[in-house]
């Protein structure tokens, strides 16, 4: 199928969607680790409108945003599908993968808070988006959203769930709790359970000092 490169930060959750999917497939790529304070020029070739990582170089076609890409690779190389071939079923996927980008940028924008009042007003709407995702996304007894393997709904939820598990050793400050979502938790640890998730996490302290550094910065 070509040659396959990829453009990411090791600690983001975006690239992490990816490299996922990746492994999933079985696909061989290149990795490129980028410097977020330094870009190599042919990270901003290939994405010069956001100019940001993750980006896939297929056959020397560049591929941006994390689940774009993710879609993109479940076409090209359709084993292992991540994608449900229904269009109904299809369409509910991509409600919820959008749904996993809305509570990434609110947990990301934790971060940027300086007051503890501002910050428990955030975390309460986090609070709500995951309940939302408690009460609708399983209602039918299975492993995985994608039943008893992964599809594109674990890959996002399972990125984001991974970051506010970092984010919530950064702050200091808890925002998963099993009384509250005692279902998405009990995902969470047969999604990490899976050998090629477990095998491709990021080292939790590693990632955690890494960002706090890169914050001061």
């Amino acid at each position: 199928m070509g040659e396959v490169k990829l453009h990411g930060f090791w600690y983001s959750p975006y690239t992490l969607r990816v490299v996922w999917t990746l492994k999933l497939k079985g696909i061989a790529y290149e990795n490129i680790e980028e410097d977020r304070f330094n870009k190599s020029p042919e990270l901003v070739e290939h994405n010069p409108v956001y100019k940001k990582t993750p980006v896939l170089v297929h056959n020397g076609k560049p591929i941006c945003e994390s689940m774009i890409i993710v879609e993109y690779i479940d076409e090209i190389w359709s084993h292992n599908p991540l994608i449900p071939l229904a269009p109904y079923h299809r369409a509910q996927a991509r409600f919820w993968v959008k749904y996993a980008d809305d509570i990434t940028s609110a947990v990301a924008s934790l971060f940027g808070i300086s007051t503890n009042e501002e910050r428990e007003k955030s975390i309460e709407k986090i609070w709500e988006h995951l309940r939302v995702v408690e009460e609708h996304c399983f209602g039918d007894v299975k492993k995985l959203f994608g039943g008893d393997t992964i599809n594109i709904v674990d890959i996002a939820f399972g990125s984001t769930i991974n970051f506010i598990v970092t984010v919530e050793d950064i702050i200091q400050v808890k925002v998963l709790e099993v009384e509250k979502s005692p279902l998405l938790l009990s995902w969470f640890k047969n999604f990490k359970d899976v050998p090629v998730i477990n095998e491709n996490l990021p080292d939790h302290e590693e990632r955690v000092a890494f960002i706090k550094s890169f914050i001061q910065k």
